[in-house]
């Protein structure tokens, strides 16, 4: 594994794995009134359009990192869209 690929996996999984504290917390109170749902829409086709990105380069720091990212974003977006 390269260096450069080292360091992007070491980021997405940084920027992945932030997520959960809030993906859990959501779960568990079944509330996500104070998350905006225009944040959580544009930030999911966000990190879609860096996967979509990543999987053009071939660059599968980019992929795992987007992908993971993607499934904990989309989670949040479904709570808010289900608990409002």
């Amino acid at each position: 594994m390269s260096y450069l690929t080292g360091l992007g996996l070491t980021a997405g999984f940084c920027t992945t794995i932030a997520f959960i504290p809030q993906v859990v917390k959501t779960w568990r109170t079944r509330s996500a009134k104070d998350l905006s749902l225009a944040m959580f829409v544009v930030y999911l086709t966000g990190i879609l359009l860096w996967l979509f990105y990543g999987v053009l380069l071939g660059d599968i720091a980019i992929m795992l990192a987007n992908a993971a990212t993607s499934v904990l974003a989309g989670s949040v977006l479904y709570f808010k869209l289900r608990y409002g």
